[in-house]
This record gives structure tokens, C-alpha cells and sequence, in this order.
């Protein structure tokens, strides 16, 4: 038994089973844990059972609390599709085969582990410095198991129905993601590994990936689906070959579906409403000017909009990330004409879109004439809106050096930290110089209490760091890979198939007034939609 009679754990055990991903993602698991302790100064046990599963035994000298011992498995499994946190659940019943047991398949439990080595670890076992090390090394598991709980337990007592809501759960495990992660796939559906590959590969290209980033992330969150291609000769060989016959199958596939929904007439939107000419420059402006009117926007926007908004406490917080959004947006698209939808805006700021319709009349009236609404929203087409240098500010935005690095909406990482740490970590990103906690604080508007929080979570999942009272960015920190870790992007992905099927439905309903026969197939398909962002922050504003 894993538990003692009060409860309480003396060795953490780490079960990768086969029922839970097929045995090349237990070894990859193997493998990413192993590196994970060592690097943590961690010792551990480790056997293998006949049916090809691991397990991994961490003593300590320390005993924890069934819930402190659960809370770190559990992190753990963020990481390892294979793993089994089962017996760390069942307090009274949780039991694990220790080396030598006999196995219901024949044959025992095998100790990988030196037997001179595991005797001195589990003599020895670990003190609470190196639990202290682990922890730190699953610091953004462990905050996001946290966040999926608390917002679990929200959702049971929330009022209103859990299908108003957005994704709340942990990791996404609709049929193609669970494949791609586990390797494993349900044969009514794919009569081979081929066929369930393809069928991971079809959906990747529809998403827009390119062959680059499926190749990278076969060693990283879909070792799955490496493990179809059987060895590693066989991935080198056919995973171009079947990357081409994916992309030529959705180029088919989408050229069809653009014949038959044309009905004879073009597609595009008709706006008969002149837009403003503005001050700056043609609307045909070219990329250079549009760039060149950003770096302006964003000096105007930092010398003298985000002092006008922070005023305005949490609203002017989000209107401050809104105007980055759509400055993003411009520098993205090159283009000053705005006819970006509520829910686009929505999934780059991981607001509701309910709340960018209500921002975008406030933050047109109080930009000063930057944001102009020029058309309304009629059928498919969004409102339209108009980015300009008022003439005011032109000469301010002429004698003030542009700052280094782009603008961002809200990147990923910050959906989970917050609009305080995005505004806190864009100041120190983007300030002229290292600033101090007090500078921080004067520079962003914020509390001081809210400041120093926002700076203890980042600085604890390792963004930035402090030198001599002032803050600095962490040169080897991937907020890419952070939000992975934080199972943030499964949020973002799961809003923006929401905004995909709320579109199209809104899209069909309009097309019954052509007298033409909407599948339901055409609503929703749960493979195709629910859908996957390449590794690219531009890929945002193509897809939402």
C-alpha cells in the first residue's frame, strides 16, 4: 500500500502504463522524468513489468500528506501522458508493484536500477531541499492543476449553466488530440496506425502548420504520434510523403467547399460606407508606411494614452490591451482598416467577446480620433475601424524614439498570470532601461501590492529575475513552451473552436435566407474544428 494508516506517503511512486499511452510514449515519458529528477538533484528507484509499463519509486525522508504527495503526482501527469496518478488518489486502496512482484500477465516486476544504487537511495532517500527543487522545476504544472481545480470547484457553484462557459478543464482529449499525445486510437474508427496518422496529419495542415513545427513537436507534446510511425527511419521516410498527401487532400477539400458555397456570386464583403480619410496617409498605405505609423501609434500610446487609461482602474486595464491588440492586429495584417469580429479580439486578449463589444464604443471615444469607426457590422461582415495619427499627436510622435521589441495583445502565458503581469512584464520587456519595483509601479499604474505579486509569480516560473534591485528579463525563458506547461493553450484553443462553431452556426442561419440546405456536418465537425494553433503568435489573427 502506498499510504500509510494516517494517510501520509513515504515514497512518491510514478506509474506509466501502457493502458494509458502505447509503450514508445511510456519510454519517452521515461525519459523526460528521469531528466526532470536528475536535474533536481532528485534519487530515485526505477523498474520496468512485462506488459512494458515503468515505474519510478522516490523515497523521502520526509513523509507528506496524501494531498501534498497527490497535488505532485498529479503535476507530474501534466507532463506524462502516460502516467497513471491512480494509486495517489485512492488514499485506503492506492497499491503499486515494487520490483520482484508477480505480474497478472506473467513474469515479475524487473529493478532497472543498480541494486547497490537503489539500496543507497531508498537507505539515504530525499531530503526536503530536493522535494523543495522538484517543486520548483513543476512550479507551472503545479500552478495550473491549482487553477483547473479552483476552477472547478467555481463551475459547481457557479449559477449559470457549466455550456456558457469556456473550456475549464484540464488537458484537451478530444479523439485526434488523444492520439496524437498517446498513440493510441480506436480501431472501429482507423484500421491501422497509417490511417490514424493521417488522419493527425489531415487535421495539423487544415489548422495551418507547417511540416517544420509537426516535426518539432513529435519529441515534445505529441509523442504519440511519433510512436504510429513505429522506428525512426520509418518517421524520416514517410512523414514527408504523408505531410504533402495531408496538405494536397484540405487544399481539395477547400477548394470544394468554396464551390459549393459560392451560389454564383462572389464572396466578398461590400462595404458602402466612404471611410474617413485620414491624417497620416492613403488608405492604400504601403507595409513600410503601416509600420511606420505603429512605431508612431505606440510612441503616442506610451507617452501619453496608457496615463489617460490607467485612470480608469480594471476597465482601463483592459482598454490598454485592447488598443495593443488592435496595434498588433495592424503590424500583423499590415493594413489600418480594421475589420477584425468581437471574438477575434476576444481569443488575443482571453476576454469574453460580450467584453470587447463593450470596450471598443469606450475605447473610440476616449483614443482622441486614433480609432475611428467607419462601417457597421452587416451580415457576415465585422464593424470596421479606422487606425490614424491625429494631428495633435503627430509631432509628439515625431520627437520620441521608437522602443525596441513589438507590441502584444495578451500573449498565452499571461491568460493564467493575469493582466497585471502582462502590463508588468511589457514594462520591463520594453522600458529603456532595467526598472526597480517603485519604477514598475509608477510606470504601469498598478498597486504596489498587485505589482509584487504579479513579480513573485513570474519570477517563480523563471521569466524574469532580479540584479541589484532591478528587473530583468530572463534571456532563456520560452513563454511558448511556459504556456504549454501551464495548459494555457488548451484554453485558447478550445475559444477558438468555441468562436468557430458559434460562427458558422450564425453564418448557416444566414444562408437559410438563400434557400440553401445546411448540414450538420457543416455546423460542426469535431475533428476539423476543434482546433490546434501552429507555434506562431501571428497565427492568432488567421484563425480566430
Amino acid at each position: 500500500m502506498i499510504h500509510g494508516t494516517d494517510g501520509s506517503v513515504a515514497t512518491l511512486c510514478i506509474d506509466l502504463d501502457t493502458s494509458k499511452a502505447v509503450k514508445d510514449v511510456v519510454e519517452s515519458d521515461t525519459v523526460l522524468l528521469r531528466k526532470l529528477l536528475e536535474e533536481a538533484n532528485v534519487g530515485f528507484v526505477e523498474d520496468f513489468s512485462p506488459s512494458g509499463g515503468r515505474h519510478i519509486y522516490i523515497p523521502l525522508q520526509q513523509r507528506l500528506t496524501a494531498a501534498q504527495a497527490r497535488e505532485l503526482i498529479e503535476a507530474l501527469g501534466l507532463l506524462a501522458a502516460s502516467l497513471d496518478p491512480s494509486p495517489h488518489q485512492n488514499v485506503t486502496d492506492g497499491c503499486i508493484r515494487v520490483p520482484g512482484s508477480r505480474h497478472k500477465a506473467g513474469g515479475h516486476q524487473t529493478l532497472i536500477t543498480p541494486l547497490s544504487q537503489a539500496y543507497a537511495t531508498l537507505r539515504v532517500r530525499n531530503s526536503p531541499r530536493a522535494l523543495a527543487a522538484l517543486k520548483a522545476a513543476l512550479a507551472p504544472e503545479l500552478a495550473r492543476n491549482k487553477a483547473i481545480k479552483e476552477r472547478q470547484a467555481k463551475a459547481a457553484t457557479a449559477a449559470r449553466p457549466a455550456a456558457a462557459q469556456l473550456h475549464i478543464g484540464g488537458r484537451s482529449e478530444t479523439p485526434l488530440r488523444r492520439i496524437a499525445r498517446t498513440g493510441l486510437y480506436d480501431t472501429a474508427k482507423y484500421a491501422s496506425p497509417s490511417e490514424a496518422r493521417m488522419g493527425v496529419l489531415n487535421h495539423f495542415a487544415a489548422c495551418g502548420w507547417s511540416l517544420e513545427d509537426v516535426q518539432n513537436e513529435l519529441t515534445g507534446q505529441f509523442p504519440g504520434l511519433a510512436a504510429l510511425y513505429g522506428t525512426p527511419a520509418k518517421q524520416v521516410r514517410l512523414l514527408p510523403l504523408e505531410w504533402a498527401n495531408a496538405q494536397a487532400f484540405v487544399n481539395a477539400d477547400a477548394g470544394q467547399k468554396r464551390g459549393s458555397g459560392s451560389y454564383g456570386k462572389t464572396n466578398a464583403r461590400i462595404n458602402n460606407t466612404s471611410p474617413t480619410k485620414p491624417t497620416g496617409g492613403a488608405i492604400t498605405s504601403s507595409p513600410a508606411a503601416i509600420h511606420q505609423l505603429v512605431n508612431d501609434l505606440e510612441n503616442v500610446l506610451y507617452a501619453l494614452l496608457d496615463h489617460r487609461l490607467k485612470d480608469r482602474g480594471r476597465e482601463g486595464l483592459s482598454l490598454r490591451f485592447l488598443i495593443r491588440a488592435l496595434l498588433a492586429y495592424m503590424r500583423t495584417k499590415e493594413t489600418d482598416l480594421l475589420d477584425v469580429g468581437c471574438r477575434t479580439l476576444a481569443a488575443a486578449m482571453g476576454k469574453h467577446h460580450v467584453t470587447v463589444a463593450r470596450l471598443l464604443p469606450v475605447l473610440v471615444e476616449a483614443s482622441d480620433g486614433i480609432l475611428t469607426k467607419v462601417a457597421d457590422a452587416r451580415r457576415k461582415a465585422a464593424d470596421v475601424y479606422l487606425i490614424q495619427l491625429p494631428e495633435q499627436y503627430q509631432q509628439l510622435a515625431r520627437e520620441l524614439s521608437w522602443r525596441r521589441g513589438r507590441i502584444h495583445s495578451i500573449r498565452p502565458v499571461f491568460r493564467a498570470l493575469g493582466d497585471a503581469a502582462a502590463i508588468a512584464y511589457e514594462t520591463i520587456e520594453r522600458g529603456r532601461h532595467s526598472p526597480t519595483s517603485a519604477e514598475l509601479v509608477r510606470n504601469s499604474g498598478l498597486s504596489r501590492s498587485t505589482v509584487d505579486k504579479a513579480l513573485a509569480a513570474m519570477e517563480g516560473l523563471g521569466m524574469i529575475h532580479r540584479d541589484d534591485k532591478r528587473w530583468k528579463i530572463t534571456a532563456s525563458a520560452n513563454l511558448r513552451a511556459l504556456a504549454e506547461r501551464l495548459g494555457v493553450m488548451d484554453d485558447y484553443q478550445a475559444q477558438i473552436s468555441r468562436n468557430r462553431r458559434e460562427r458558422a452556426a450564425w453564418h448557416a442561419y444566414l444562408d437559410r435566407f438563400l434557400d440553401v440546405q445546411v448540414l450538420q456536418s457543416d455546423l460542426h465537425d469535431a475533428e476539423r474544428e476543434d482546433y490546434w494553433m501552429p507555434p506562431d503568435d501571428a497565427a492568432l489573427w488567421f484563425a480566430a
